[in-house]
């Protein structure tokens, strides 16, 4: 697998990755959240601090007389204020029905502009269908003296102090901060800006925060025709763009869906190895027939297709042995039972030839014996796990030069032909193993042959491959998968009359599935009876097989249909 597919497909990666994208879209969210918030939050603001300021604009101007008088009126007061007020009818104004529902309900509405900069300020009259405008550049220390005295000229209506305190009251309702009067002494000015109050002069101080207070603010003391007696404007708190409660509502936001994109990201991850872990609990019961299902291709999904063919390749090694078993004990049955055929006779015969004879019985099952356990624990090697392969390069023409000669060696009055490859060519290959494999395949060969076999070898394509044909009867199709079954006979009286256990080609399939091969049998195009070809590939074995070939490719299979549906 590549570096860049085991990345795509790695547990790690995947929740890194998809971590970093739920904390990337949530910083999104946030921020357009914050900054829809603030938005309204600015637009309350700025309405709220409007609001005082044409209140006491319109209340002025209902106590006008006449329009000669009104129309004066506000032009003092746009002189004062530095903005020009209008009066409009409402019916002639642009206004949304958002805007002429806050301007029915009391409220002042402000219309931002971004480019350029400037606010609509409508405020609806009482009692009429008119509605009080000015436009807004920018806010200014003029406009909060102009609405000193605005509110100074709304008291001098009012005579007596209690009166005044009652208006003021009446007033602070349109006001988003409290308006009161005070004393003096009480208000903790400096010795210029009492001096300044004396002057009839407003004075605006600005309130800046420490760690230990909420927001900047200022207050506007307005001196008052009373003696010793101010109006306190405010505190009037300056906009906060991030107050604590913002803050703190948007790292709790934040938290919790950071929180579901991280259960999103791992839900399916706990999904699966609760999988696994049922498959695992039905296991430990003596379930071998579970099958663990987990889409995906991450290494979960390539645990539980390692996971199924584990079970499967237990499963397959417990019928195998209970096969072993009573295959063993049949097998170990005649010899047995010839050897002590031939102790009786030996304590019934008092011939010595006959008691040599006996004793060469003897000797031909205790060494039939022998190479029954031999192939035995051979088989039993190969099939419970890895054998440790000594791989290295083999040069092919002198392997099967070997072969030949020890072939040769055993009498049989069989042709054997040898198809030689060039000296150049090698394959990677455990020696001892492919030895094995192709001494079996022509010992196999030689019992069935009448006449000839022929033994061959070479490299095609970036496989090798060894090859033994025979001219007997060949084996029928339906029957060539069985002939890798251990103890498997096809034809029981040719093979007692042939020797062999049944274990040969089995052995054989086992150590090409750990060459990393195959193993087949078909018919033999020159000589018409069987053809055993064994290919691997010529490259070293760089993969780690956990499993049985039968199982494996199953899994394979089920694991490539699991990824296409």
């Amino acid at each position: 697998m590549s570096l860049v597919s085991s990345l795509k497909h790695s547990i790690f990666v995947r929740i890194y990755a998809g971590l970093l994208i739920v904390c990337l879209c949530v910083a999104l969210f946030a921020q357009l959240l914050v900054d829809t918030i603030n938005k309204e939050r600015v637009q309350s603001y700025r309405e709220s601090m409007a609001k005082g300021a044409f209140s006491l604009v319109s209340e002025g101007v209902a106590r006008q007389e006449d329009e000669a008088q009104r129309e004066y009126w506000l032009s003092d007061a746009s002189s004062l204020f530095g903005s020009t007020f209008s009066i409009v009818p409402i019916d002639e104004l642009d206004l949304n029905a958002s805007e002429l529902r806050r301007l029915e309900n009391d409220n002042t509405v402000v219309r931002y502009v971004n480019q350029p900069n400037y606010a609509d300020v409508f405020h609806h009259l009482p009692d009429s269908n008119e509605v009080l405008t000015a436009r807004i550049t920018q806010v200014t220390e003029q406009q909060v003296r102009a609405i000193a005295i605005f509110l100074l000229d709304d008291l001098s209506y009012y005579l007596t102090l209690a009166d005044k305190r009652a208006r003021l009251a009446e007033l602070e309702e349109q006001f988003s901060f409290p308006l009161s009067f005070q004393e003096l002494n009480s208000l903790e000015l400096d010795t210029d800006q009492m001096a300044r109050l004396r002057r009839d002069e407003v004075v605006i101080s600005l309130q800046d925060t420490n760690s230990s207070k909420r927001n900047s603010s200022i207050k506007v003391v307005v001196p008052s025709e009373i003696n010793n007696m101010a109006v306190l404007v405010g505190p009037i708190p300056l906009f906060n763009w991030f107050p604590l409660n913002l803050i703190i509502s948007m790292i709790l936001i934040s938290m919790f869906l950071i929180s579901l994109g991280v259960y999103a990201l791992i839900f399916p991850l706990e999904r699966k190895l609760q999988l696994i872990q049922v498959g695992v609990n039905e296991v430990s019961h003596g379930n071998l027939d579970v099958q663990v299902q987990v889409i995906g291709q991450d290494e979960i999904a390539r645990l539980s297709a390692t996971f199924n063919a584990m079970t499967a390749h237990i499963k397959r090694l417990i019928e195998s042995q209970r096969e072993l078993t009573r295959a063993v004990s049949h097998e170990l049955r005649t010899p047995v039972a010839r050897i002590r055929f031939a102790v009786d006779m030996l304590a019934d015969t008092d011939d010595e030839d006959s008691r040599f004879m006996q004793r060469d019985y003897i000797d031909e099952d205790i060494e039939s014996l022998n190479g029954l356990i031999d192939e035995i624990l051979t088989y039993a090697k190969l099939e419970e796990g890895s054998p440790k392969l000594d791989l290295e390069p083999v040069n092919l023409r002198e392997l099967l030069e070997q072969i030949e000669r020890e072939t040769n060696a055993l009498g049989k009055p069989i042709k054997i032909v040898t198809d030689l490859p060039s000296n150049k060519v090698t394959a990677i290959a455990d020696k001892r193993y492919l030895h094995r494999v192709i001494q079996n395949l022509a010992g196999n060969a030689l019992r069935y042959a009448e006449t000839t076999i022929i033994i061959s070898a070479g490299v095609k394509k970036g496989n090798a491959f060894v090859s033994v044909e025979d001219d007997g009867h060949g084996i029928p199709e339906e029957d060539r998968e069985k002939v890798f079954i251990p103890f498997s006979r096809l034809d029981d009286s040719r093979t007692r009359a042939s020797g062999g256990y049944g274990l040969g080609l089995s052995i054989v399939s086992r150590i090409a599935f750990w060459f990393n091969g195959s193993m087949k049998v078909d018919e033999s195009e020159k000589l018409g009876g069987a053809r055993f070809v064994m290919t691997w590939p010529i490259k070293p074995l760089t993969q780690t097989i956990s499993a049985d070939q039968l199982t494996q490719e199953k899994s394979d299979r089920d694991f490539e249909k699991d990824m296409s549906s």
